[in-house]
């Protein structure tokens, strides 16, 4: 008989993903989910511990990307496709939106996963490593060893998820987990089509001007003006090149830069709004807290040590 877990409670409307297909796939499978936390951002990560003799497991395209980091145990758990290679602590899964895997379980083993959508990667990709959103896609890796990415998985484990600051700080850390993955993980689109888009030396100006001109008022005319090109196809063009519509993408690298000045400076928050573009302190702190369930202040605060 199945084990009786408690599934995660729903995500926010707006989140595309919902209940996650792993979740429902390891719930099914005498797995315990521990602890479960929507971290912001459309971030999620959940720590499980399952004990059995033998099992099967199979995931079947959930629809989100999947890291799975071992805590402990593991050692007999294979995968079908690689036989013999078997599980540890700190070792690594990275499964993409789109996989397909069949797993035999054996003994203890004590994991944690964070869910992110496949969105979240190749968006990354323009800001990250100048390249375009749909170019990129998430390596299908099983047990692979990143040092870097172990220590950050095992940090968002033993964060109090139910701590305001705590949230605050894996949010963060999921941010850079994710950096570290498109760098080491990401690989091209088989056959993918990169038609419509914008000249990469376009790209790179729209981004130039939009990072300088961040606290002013940004228009779709004057991003026009920069690639040289009607506002109808700029429009159509960023979309496909960014993988956001302009307004989104400025929004979001707003965000981006208030995060690090709050961080790494003791700005006041009106001086921040207005580097950022916001209308003032009282803008600035509403669009904050709407995306990342907190308040400026609050942020600054989860970080001082």
């Amino acid at each position: 008989m199945n084990a009786q877990v408690s599934l995660p409670a729903p995500a926010p409307a707006d989140t595309p993903f919902g209940l996650q297909s792993v979740c429902r796939t390891l719930s099914a499978a005498n797995a315990t989910l521990e602890r479960f936390a929507w971290l912001g951002d459309q971030f999620a990560a959940a720590v499980w511990t399952r004990e059995t003799r033998e099992a099967e497991t199979v995931y079947d395209r959930p629809g989100h990307h999947t890291l799975s980091c071992y805590l402990d145990g593991g050692y007999r758990t294979e995968r079908q496709k690689l036989p013999g290679v078997y599980g540890a602590p700190s070792r690594l899964c990275a499964l993409p939106g789109d996989h397909e895997s069949r797993w035999w379980v054996r003994g203890h083993m004590h994991f944690m996963h964070l869910y992110f959508l496949p969105e979240h990667f190749t968006q990354r990709a323009v800001r990250e490593l100048d390249r375009e959103p749909r170019e990129l896609t998430l390596a299908d890796r099983t047990y692979f060893e990143d040092d870097r990415i172990a220590v950050l998985c095992q940090a968002l484990a033993n964060e109090n998820w139910a701590d305001p600051e705590g949230l605050l700080r894996s949010n963060e850390t999921a941010h850079d987990v994710l950096s570290l993955l498109l760098r080491s993980q990401g690989v091209r689109r088989p056959g993918a089509a990169l038609k419509g888009g914008l000249a990469v030396a376009t790209r790179r100006r729209l981004r130039d001007y939009i990072d300088a001109h961040l606290g002013e008022a940004l228009t779709l005319g004057a991003l026009a003006d920069v690639a040289c090109l009607s506002e109808y196809h700029l429009a159509r063009m960023f979309r496909a090149s960014f993988g956001q519509p302009p307004h989104a993408w400025i929004a979001a690298q707003r965000l981006e830069r208030a995060r690090l000045l709050l961080r790494a400076t003791a700005l006041p928050l009106a001086q921040i709004a207005a580097e950022c573009g916001y209308a003032n302190a009282s803008h600035f702190s509403h669009r904050f807290r709407e995306a990342f369930d907190a308040a400026p202040n609050a942020y600054r605060q989860a970080f001082l040590k």
